[in-house]
């Protein structure tokens, strides 16, 4: 693979595909062999059996708007309900600063701790300890149409394309009754769907223009960023996920967006041209389910300077689903002296990522569809040139 150059704006987005780290890391159990393994299902029946209140449906509430705000799902990791209780993924000031009477987590470590309610638990203390540094959530979808009255159904990911599973319905006055949940009902009523996260490694798009000004404003109309003289500045103005590509019960889906261009292109000898390295701009998009269907407001550049003489550069929009670590070798191609010469890239995918859409992205399709709405396979994008 080469050696890369990147733009100011967008090396940092670079590193989202390498060494990814915890936003929040945690001191792994002295022997893992012995940590007990936390079950999906056993999570969902202790939360159930908890004699929940306003306060703790608050807190989870707080938790996952939080989490959105920054970028994320919606969703409250055990790692910020046991440390932090009402944070979000990407951190901030919970939203009550005084903290909560009787956070959820007290209720947990109760519940865990009585063999009625949590059943089948050889060690409770031992299961506490890993249940708060494991990546079990609780995953709140829809969770912005809350009344603030209703209480949850909790339930938990079955793993595969299942579209529907067992689930606890929780009353005010503590009965609780067996349902079957499906994602018509979690549209309909409040529904924690207790799974794993899969998207706190990345940092968001909204994380980075908070850290970096240059990014834009989370969706507004001006961009800091733009280019000079007689280059252009390439933005992706919006974004639409026409489906979701996995099973409701594991939230929303991170799409990749990969892109590889050459920056400023401006040679005005051969010697000159071989001194060019492509570009790469990588970052994340995270559709919740309530956004699928809708153009999401972005404002992203993807080429900070395109030059009159840049050709075409090469796009692959993956959904995020993990493996083992390979590329999609493709070009981007610049003119000189009326030549197509063609730039070498590696952009980076694996195995198990579905890919959504790869090709390459003229100057004449970008012109002709500038400010337009364009289709790339299930997804749908605003391409501008500013």
């Amino acid at each position: 693979m080469k050696n890369y150059a990147l733009s100011a704006a967008l090396c940092a987005a670079l590193a989202l595909g390498c060494n990814k780290a915890p936003l929040s890391p945690v001191e792994e159990p002295e022997d893992p062999a012995k940590a007990p393994v936390v079950l999906l299902e056993d999570v969902a029946r202790v939360l159930a059996r908890i004699p929940l209140e306003g306060e703790q449906l608050d807190e989870v509430y707080d938790a996952t708007h939080a989490s959105s705000v920054n970028g994320y799902d919606e969703e409250y990791r055990m790692q910020e309900l046991f440390s932090d209780p009402g944070s979000g993924v990407g951190g901030g000031e919970s939203t009550k600063a005084d903290g909560y009477r009787k956070p959820l987590r007290e209720l947990i470590r109760e519940a865990a701790r009585s063999t009625k309610a949590s059943g089948d638990l050889e060690d409770p203390d031992a299961w506490l300890e890993a249940l708060s540094a494991s990546d079990v959530q609780i995953y709140w979808p829809f969770s912005e149409k809350w009344n603030g009255d209703s209480f949850p159904v909790i339930t938990f990911d079955p793993g595969g394309d299942m579209p529907q599973n067992e689930g606890y319905a929780v009353g005010p006055d503590g009965k609780v009754t067996k349902v079957l949940v499906t994602e018509e009902m979690a549209r309909e009523q409040p529904v924690w769907v207790v799974n794993r996260n899969s998207d706190a490694d990345y940092k968001t798009l909204e994380m980075f223009r908070r850290e970096d000004p240059s990014w834009g404003q989370g969706g507004g109309d001006i961009l800091v960023t733009k280019a000079t003289g007689d280059t252009q500045t390439l933005v992706l103005r919006s974004f639409k996920a026409r489906r979701q590509f996995d099973s409701w019960f594991a939230g929303a889906s991170e799409f990749w967006i990969k892109l590889g261009s050459i920056e400023d292109f401006r040679a005005s000898t051969e010697g000159e041209l071989r001194l060019y390295e492509p570009t790469i701009t990588d970052f994340v998009v995270v559709v919740r389910r309530g956004q699928v269907g809708e153009f999401v407001p972005f404002n992203a550049v993807l080429v900070s300077s395109w030059s009159k003489l840049l050709e075409s550069c090469a796009l692959m929009i993956i959904e995020d689903d993990g493996g083992t670590q390979t590329s999609w070798k493709c070009a981007a191609t610049v003119k000189y002296e009326s030549k197509a010469y063609g730039f070498d890239l590696d952009l980076p995918l694996r195995t198990r990522d579905d890919i959504v859409w790869r090709g390459n992205l003229t100057r004449t399709f970008v012109e002709k569809n500038n400010g337009h709405t364009v289709s790339l396979g299930d997804v749908q994008l605003v391409f501008e040139l500013i």
